[in-house]
């Protein structure tokens, strides 16, 4: 079995890095079936990072990365991510940071610069009616023709 080690810190686009000290983990039982290993064992994840506290994150980030994981954030302002996905309790852990990477590399993203209208060129509006004239002459040629 290949040796499964943690970062000693979560690195995100633009040269921010969480240190796993800021990263809050705690140890449950998972729900649901497994039987007796599931019954016995604390494997389920679950990962707590206090964004509104966090000293990593310069303010302009911390208050887009607020903005856009609000819906995600608990009453405490901390961000909750849980696993139980493996039976490893370090599988799961692993699978927690990971996850709070790309949540967080999400959030961080600069926002995109807005579309400008544009409107269509003389020739594109010429080709669109032409191809509607056509369509429509298509169609009237098929017609039943009529008693005269």
């Amino acid at each position: 079995m290949s040796s499964l080690h943690l970062p000693d810190a979560v690195d995100l686009p633009g040269g921010v890095r969480i240190p796993l000290a800021e990263l809050d983990f705690a140890f449950v039982r998972s729900p649901g079936p497994g039987g007796q290993h599931v019954n016995k064992t604390s494997t389920r994840v679950e990962l707590r990072f206090d964004l509104a506290r966090s000293p990593s994150l310069p303010q302009s980030l911390r208050d887009r990365a607020h903005n856009r994981l609000q819906s995600r954030l608990n009453s405490h302002g901390e961000l909750v991510i849980a696993s139980s996905q493996h039976r490893s309790q370090m599988r799961n852990r692993l699978d927690c940071i990971a996850r709070f990477a790309e949540t967080m590399a999400t959030a961080l993203r600069p926002p995109a610069r807005p579309r400008r209208k544009t409107r269509p060129g003389r020739l594109a509006i010429k080709r669109r009616l032409d191809t509607k004239k056509r369509q429509s002459q298509k169609k009237t040629q098929r017609r039943r023709p009529g008693l005269d």
